[in-house]
């Protein structure tokens, strides 16, 4: 018989999946330094396309990882705080 998977192990592999390129780990270690970016900082120092780090930026939002604001024309990012803290609390808790 097949164990159902709790909320927090689906939490878990959901910021697991995102957190699973070395890409997306770099644009949070340079979100996580600042208070927010904009996207075209990003791929002034990331080493790829603007329509791969958007893709990146896009995973790491559905995540919930990190937030957009619209600040037209463009759009300004930063760290989703209390899932930063969630995704830590239940990696810790994982590994404990």
């Amino acid at each position: 018989m097949r164990k159902k998977s709790t909320n927090s192990q689906e939490e878990m592999a959901k910021f697991a999946k995102a957190l699973g390129h070395p890409t997306r780990l770099e644009i949070l270690r340079l979100l996580s330094t600042q208070s927010c970016c904009f996207t075209g900082d990003l791929v002034e120092v990331l080493p790829i396309a603007q329509s791969t780090v958007s893709q990146h930026l896009k995973e790491l939002k559905n995540a919930g990882l990190i937030q957009g604001e619209i600040d037209a024309p463009k759009i300004k990012y930063c760290i989703n705080k209390e899932n930063w803290e969630k995704a830590r609390l239940l990696f810790s808790g994982f590994f404990d």
